[in-house]
């Protein structure tokens, strides 16, 4: 069998400690220790072996493609998104819907994709419902301008096992991009969640913290320390083409896909995206105001895409492929906490301006 190039989790990366990315992932775990590494080992496996599971590992179910923010280094706020994506919230039916179906076979969930999920109204339901019918770990990542400590209580209660919040850079920087959030407001967000924590004896929901990479590189020592006292796991993500701007582009040899395999994605309107990456509906698989997950999971479209990555170069001829970064090559740079190093996977020939 043909050797592939298939990169696991590549593009987001810690830059925390080895022991407490172990607790992290310990917490995690928390109430079904077993089929958590089950999940953790298939989630590498399936996508190095191409193997098919009867059901996704994780879902995206994006509750919401808007956004109250307009960050510069967002695909969202382009035109070319505007025309190609039905901007609005999930309708709680069809989420539902396929809570029914996929509770109890498909292991995690993931409430967010492009927007902020917390802007839809039955966020809170939609953890709960989703935790009532049977599955194990309830994700979201959010730009954190919601999480006042009452409403975090009713998310954790819920049962939200993991909360990851956007935070680029430090101070002004942080409030330039992320206007209009104000840096003080969100440190007093996060030392209310983390004694209410320690009152309660609570370990999850685990909170993570991730910022892009030209954000931190300035002061990574500022950012680590502010966070890492306040969350469970520090990490960033270098800076990738979010506006579709790079033209001289360096990519993997034998690359092939892991998402095809791990997850799939649908989006606010029903539309189901080939990857997480297709961020403008580009390459649309199926419909789940139509169809089941079983189908889509299954269909033809899918397994196209299956194929199409396993022939050499397959990807080139995708113009989603082409465009994401899982396929790019990267050179390594350093960063540094302290006297502790870790391992910069910058994009070769990627500017690292935020907004370029």
């Amino acid at each position: 069998m043909k050797k592939h190039n298939v990169p696991i989790n590549k593009g987001n990366y810690s830059m925390d400690t080895p022991e407490r990315e172990a607790l992290f992932n310990e917490s995690l775990s928390l109430g079904w220790t077993e089929g958590y590494a089950q999940y953790r080992s298939d989630w590498v496996s399936n996508a190095k072996t191409q193997t098919v599971s009867g059901y996704p590992l994780l879902v995206d179910l994006e509750l919401a493609s808007v956004c109250n923010l307009r960050c510069p280094m967002c695909y969202t706020i382009s035109a070319e998104f505007r025309k190609h994506v039905n901007a609005k919230v999930m309708d709680f039916d069809m989420f539902k819907r396929i809570i029914d179906e996929i509770g109890g076979k498909v292991p995690a969930l993931r409430l967010s994709l492009r927007g902020e999920a917390t802007v839809h109204p039955k966020f809170v339901d939609a953890i709960r419902y989703a935790r009532d019918h049977g599955i194990k770990e309830i994700s979201s990542l959010t730009h954190g301008g919601r999480l006042a400590l009452d409403f975090f209580k009713q998310i954790q209660e819920a049962g939200i096992d993991w909360i990851t919040i956007s935070v680029d850079g430090l101070k002004e920087s942080y409030e330039r991009i992320r206007k209009p959030l104000k840096f003080d407001d969100l440190l007093d967000k996060l030392r209310a969640i983390k004694e209410y924590k320690a009152q309660h004896g609570l370990r999850k929901p685990v909170i993570k913290i991730q910022g892009i990479w030209p954000a931190i590189e300035d002061d990574p020592d500022g950012y680590y320390n502010t966070f890492a006292a306040l969350a469970d796991l520090v990490a960033f993500n270098p800076l990738i083409d979010y506006l579709g701007n790079d033209t001289d582009i360096e990519y993997l040899d034998d690359f092939t896909c892991p998402q095809q395999y791990q997850r799939l994605v649908i989006g606010a309107d029903g539309l189901v995206m080939k990857c997480s990456n297709d961020e403008e509906n580009r390459e649309v698989i199926g419909d789940a105001k139509t169809q089941t997950v079983h189908e889509i999971w299954h269909g033809e479209k899918m397994k196209a895409v299956r194929m199409l990555h396993l022939q050499p170069r397959g990807f080139m001829n995708s113009a989603v492929c082409r465009r994401c970064y899982l396929p790019r090559k990267t050179q390594d740079d350093i960063g540094r906490v302290g006297d502790r190093t870790f391992i910069v996977h910058n994009y070769t020939r990627r500017t690292q301006l935020i907004g370029k």
